[in-house]
């Protein structure tokens, strides 16, 4: 699997050492690719407005429970190709209200990475 590799601080594009727009490769485009799904707000795709997370309607400024937010992380970390089985770790959250944490991945090839979240 390869997919365009995205710079880790402004999420934009990248290029490489002869100047064209760099890709990446499995198992580290797996895990930008589960990234790029998590940050996703559920409408946002145009061409297909079931894929991403409830933040507006059920996660951002709702009382909702973190079992309940780790269920939505997984079931859309698994939603992507080459996902076998996906764990949200959340490991805190920051004064300014940020969530952390990571998710924990097993690809259907049988490596294991991490995504920051």
């Amino acid at each position: 699997m390869t997919t365009l590799l995205l710079d880790c601080a402004t999420w934009d594009l990248v290029v490489d050492a002869a100047g064209n727009i760099a890709v990446a490769t499995s198992p580290y485009a797996t895990a930008q690719n589960v990234a790029c799904a998590v940050r996703v707000f559920k409408g946002e795709c145009w061409y297909n407005t079931a894929l991403g997370l409830p933040y507006l309607t059920n996660i951002l400024g709702r009382l909702n429970s973190l079992a309940l937010f780790r269920a939505d992380v997984e079931q859309t970390a698994r939603t992507v190709s080459g996902v076998a089985s996906a764990v949200c770790v959340l490991t805190g959250i920051s004064p300014q209200r940020q969530l952390s944490g990571i998710i924990q991945l097993t690809l259907t090839e049988g490596t294991q990475t991490v995504v920051s979240l």
